[in-house]
């Protein structure tokens, strides 16, 4: 009776996560499959519901129709021409993203090393309370940052431009945070080995302390990656010129021409975020298991 009822349990627990795998993948199919579908057979199948959306007197009492689909009846490579090879407008808020990804995220896995590596093994005095309101800090919406943020950046200067965006993304204090956790689970007594060897403070940071928190540097990268790969609202307040924008707010102003190149588009922003994760993901797990976020 006992392995019955555990059998059901199995069962019951696999077609919930079959269910919510399903879930999750399906937008993924989505885009998949509709990047390879032609103009003239996307318009047939959502131009009606663009036009009804995009409409601001269209009637409510109008039916609107769709024919939504996954396979393709109409095979075309267009779209993915147009984006690669025809217009590089696609290709260059792709690498614009890249850019200020790559500048945000190695800046602050840079100053979280340090900050973590000064909080977790270093005293001094107020570090308690320093840290209780770095965390606080942490807590604290997007949206009640932005404000003072933009008063510090416009006081410099930087309102619409790229250091507007790449200056703030830097100094977040969940690296700090995450870090700290992980380089508290490093002996003392390990450091202490190096500094005998005649290891300065720099020398143990870069060989024996970062070597041995790669998973929680790795579990950072990730995490800020996608979360900067992202980042919605702080272009739209930090920067005044659409073409400055990058490629995740350019998506929303792709629909207006083609949709095959809206999807084209979206497989061209999964992919960094879907390439990187793949293959950290292990080092994302256990980066997140040994700083004791769970």
């Amino acid at each position: 009776m006992r392995h019955k009822k555990q059998k059901i349990t199995d069962i019951a627990a696999l077609v919930i996560l079959l269910v919510l795998s399903a879930t999750v993948l399906l937008p993924v199919v989505f885009i998949t499959t509709h990047s390879f579908m032609s103009s003239r057979e996307l318009n047939a199948a959502y131009g009606q519901i663009l036009t009804a959306a995009a409409s601001a007197d269209e009637s409510e009492d109008e039916p609107v129709t769709m024919d939504p689909h996954l396979i393709p009846r109409e095979p075309s490579l267009k779209g993915y021409r147009d984006v690669f090879l025809a217009t590089p407008d696609y290709l260059g808020k792709f690498w614009l993203s890249i850019f200020l990804t790559a500048a945000i995220t190695g800046g602050q896995t840079v100053l979280s090393c340090l900050g973590g590596y000064g909080f977790a093994k270093f005293r001094f005095p107020g570090k308690n309370l320093l840290f209780v309101l770095m965390v606080l800090l942490m807590m604290l919406p997007l949206q009640v940052t932005l404000v003072p943020n933009y008063i510090v950046l416009d006081k410099l200067g930087w309102i619409g431009s790229y250091p507007a965006l790449i200056l703030p993304g830097i100094c977040s204090a969940f690296g700090v945070f995450l870090l700290t956790q992980t380089f508290q689970s490093i002996p003392d007594s390990v450091l202490e080995a190096a500094r005998l060897d005649g290891a300065n403070q720099l020398k143990t940071l870069l060989f024996v302390v970062i070597p041995q928190a790669k998973a929680g540097i790795a579990s950072l990268v990730i995490l800020n990656f996608i979360d900067t790969w992202n980042m919605v609202e702080q272009p739209l307040v930090f920067l005044k010129e659409r073409a400055k924008y990058p490629l995740s707010i350019f998506l929303s102003q792709i629909n207006n021409a083609d949709l095959s190149h809206a999807f084209v588009c979206g497989i061209l922003a999964m992919l960094p975020v879907l390439l990187l994760f793949l293959h950290f993901k292990d080092a994302l797990m256990t980066g997140i298991e040994n700083s004791a976020l769970k």
